[in-house]
């Protein structure tokens, strides 16, 4: 009876083994500079904390693309305490105050761009300043659509024909220019506003990407959908408390009313 008991034992914990969901938290930024000019920007002090924080707690940064290859099954580990860093938009002040803090760190980056403001908007960055920070190595480009539209009026008021075409420069447009410009393959984009739709998510696997992210305030789980994970949108009013569940998951046990909520 013990034999067969330790045996069933087994199997379960075989069986569980095989299907727990790998989980990855996958952090959102967006502009930094000395002071805060808006609720989207991190000040420098308080980003370098946050980097010194993983550090002295044993988190490694790792690329969002050895997350994803983890994730899918490609490589069997990361570090047991694993954290990926993203930005969206391409703020020039990603380029003139985040950057030495990355370096000082050596951690990898991923720059979710979107194409339209590059080199042209007084605020992004430019063409020459995302290669520069390639060749670091450890920054790195994806997709965040073609020039950051809201999906949600797009589809209100444009006609099906017309909106169709939009998603397709959103989607393919971006990933072609972006692959153009930086010269390697772009594999996954980070949804605008964290907006997308069962449509969407079937366009974006369509046009050839791997994975892509909302902002839903959860770890990018192997259990989810690939073209909807999850990540944390980190701002001003976030305290060092904050973050840290943000990295250890425990804000997805907070109680609904105690939940942090954090709006584009």
């Amino acid at each position: 009876m013990f034999r067969w008991f330790l045996m069933v034992a087994v199997l379960v914990g075989s069986l569980w083994g095989a299907v727990a969901p790998k989980k990855v938290p996958v952090l959102c930024y967006h502009r930094f500079g000395v002071e805060v000019a808006d609720s989207m920007t991190i000040k420098n002090s308080a980003f370098a904390e946050q980097m010194e924080w993983l550090k002295t707690n044993g988190y490694t940064v790792i690329s969002l693309d050895t997350a994803m290859q983890y994730e899918q099954g490609k490589i069997k580990s990361i570090p047991a305490k694993s954290v990926v860093i993203t930005v969206d938009d391409g703020h020039k002040s990603v380029y003139s105050d985040m950057a030495p803090i990355v370096k000082k760190y050596k951690i990898p980056v991923t720059l979710f761009i979107y194409p339209s403001a590059i080199s042209n908007a007084k605020y992004a960055m430019t063409w020459e300043q995302l290669q520069a920070l390639e060749t670091t190595k450890l920054f790195h480009v994806e997709s965040h659509t073609y020039w950051h539209p809201n999906f949600k009026k797009e589809k209100k008021t444009l006609s099906a024909e017309e909106y169709a075409k939009s998603v397709d420069k959103q989607l393919n447009g971006s990933k072609k220019k972006l692959e153009e410009k930086m010269g390697h393959e772009i594999k996954y984009l980070a949804w605008v506003f964290g907006i997308y739709d069962d449509a969407l998510l079937v366009d974006v696997k369509n046009a050839g990407y791997t994975a892509a992210f909302t902002i839903d305030r959860k770890h990018a789980s192997s259990s989810d959908n690939p073209m909807a994970l999850g990540r944390y949108m980190v701002v001003s009013k976030h305290t060092i408390k904050d973050f840290e569940h943000m990295v250890d998951g425990t804000e997805d046990r907070m109680i609904p009313s105690k939940k942090e909520v954090v709006k584009y």
